[in-house]
């Protein structure tokens, strides 16, 4: 399944994007009422795979009855499709030829850090370039979207706590983040992470070791590659992550980007992101996230 969220009565609710267009979730119960059907994201995370079937089996029951009126993506009022994760772990040098290109070794252990609720914002939004910083960076990720509470769980089985993946622009201010030995600055500006526009059910997406994933800057290709690439799996993060911190439904884990970065190239050779520049990351089978800068 490929779910959004909307920004919708001054709140976020739940749509499903269907190959004829976008189903709005409150509207539909408004017209055709179930029992135990989510209607918010959240709520949806929180309810597992039994808010999943029923969301399932209410969309097959809608086709059998005949759809309602759907949205076109154009009428959609996009929002972030993980609105409000409670904790946002990111995975630093994850790809082997972008530790290559950065001139790094390649950790041992997943490399850790963390983003906040302030950074998350969603498709098509405008994402404004802090004062004091010359050095605003993009990097395309896969993100991991859980759905189970999880603590301490085995490699072999951690990919069972997992709702679904999503793309995610890891936006990084390479000045700010350099300055300390801890990133946090460089990584937690307002708008810093653009998660979007869908997040896609793990059953749907398969095997997430081998997606492609690419950026473009104004529509030129930067970064283009393969979570083949991968030093540390989704699975072994998942699990390295457990056994450190109990993750909860809704958690939203960033796994890296590939080579390709604006910090990867020659000091002489970086021209970072300016305002006026538009930046879509992509991943096979989870869409294309686009946010300009301003």
């Amino acid at each position: 399944m490929k779910w959004l969220t909307m920004n919708k009565n001054g709140g976020y609710r739940l749509g499903v994007q269907l190959e004829e267009g976008v189903l709005d979730i409150e509207a539909a119960l408004a017209t055709h009422s179930a029992d135990g059907v989510p209607a918010e994201p959240m709520a949806l995370l929180r309810s597992g795979a039994e808010g999943l079937r029923a969301l399932a089996d209410y969309l097959s029951e809608l086709r059998r009855q005949g759809l309602p009126k759907l949205l076109a993506t154009d009428e959609v009022n996009w929002a972030p499709c993980v609105p409000n994760p409670g904790k946002i772990i990111c995975v630093g040098l994850n790809y082997r030829k972008h530790a290559d290109e950065s001139n790094l070794p390649y950790p041992p252990v997943p490399l850790l850090f963390s983003k906040y609720g302030n950074t998350i914002t969603g498709e098509g939004a405008d994402i404004r370039i802090p004062e004091g910083t010359a050095e605003v960076d993009y990097e395309v990720e896969l993100g991991i979207v859980i759905g189970r509470t999880a603590a301490s769980v085995d490699e072999a089985a951690a990919l069972d706590y997992v709702h679904g993946y999503c793309a995610v622009n890891d936006v990084s201010a390479r000045d700010w983040q350099m300055r300390t030995s801890q990133w946090m600055l460089g990584k937690t500006a307002d708008g810093f992470c653009p998660v979007g526009p869908y997040t896609v059910t793990a059953d749907e997406v398969g095997d997430p070791q081998n997606l492609g994933l690419r950026t473009r800057v104004n529509g030129e290709l930067r970064q283009n590659s393969n979570t083949k690439d991968m030093i540390f799996s989704c699975a072994e993060i998942v699990s390295y992550v457990s056994r450190h911190m109990t993750l909860e439904p809704g958690d939203l884990i960033l796994t890296g980007t590939p080579e390709g970065v604006v910090f990867g190239l020659p000091p002489e050779s970086r021209v970072y992101l300016k305002p006026g520049d538009v930046v879509s990351v992509e991943i096979d089978k989870l869409g294309k996230l686009t946010n300009r800068f301003i």
